[in-house]
């Protein structure tokens, strides 16, 4: 178990090697700034992956096309916008709220709303089933249960 770890711990690092050194801008800024974008980006191919974390090859394409969009003198959100035009929105971990996405976005919350007022209403209706469990005991039924319990 010791060796499994210690293996884990030396491998752990390695998963983060995505960016390959070739790839990496000389100013820090920019590629501050060009990691933080490859983290808003989804790999088309991993999908579960974001371009930074990849190592399949579109995903260091991104990557290098992020990093000219940034040199180029592109803004966040123009190169975001750029890489959105060349792929569609499936490439963003958050898509907009907005158009066809906004139906994605309220259904989640619709359907918890849904769910409750059903439960609710499946409680409610159960209830008012409920045959009425308490009958009074005649008095023949009443002497001999307080016999048994005298007993």
């Amino acid at each position: 178990m010791r060796q499994v770890l210690l293996l884990l711990a030396f491998l752990l690092p390695f998963a983060a090697l995505a960016v390959q050194p070739d790839e990496m801008l000389p100013d820090p800024a920019a590629e501050a700034r060009a990691r933080a974008i490859s983290q808003l980006l989804r790999c088309p191919v991993c999908q579960g992956e974001t371009i930074d974390e990849s190592n399949a090859p579109i995903s260091r394409d991104l990557r290098l096309y992020v990093r000219e969009r940034i040199v180029a003198g592109d803004s966040d959100d123009q190169v975001i916008d750029a890489v959105v035009d060349r792929f569609g929105e499936f490439v963003l971990f958050q898509p907009t709220a907005q158009g066809t996405n906004l139906v994605l976005w309220m259904a989640g919350p619709v359907m918890a709303v849904l769910a409750l007022l059903l439960a609710w209403r499946f409680l409610r209706i159960r209830a008012a089933a409920r045959p009425e469990t308490t009958v009074a005991l005649d008095q023949e039924e009443s002497d001999r249960l307080e016999q048994i319990m005298r007993d």
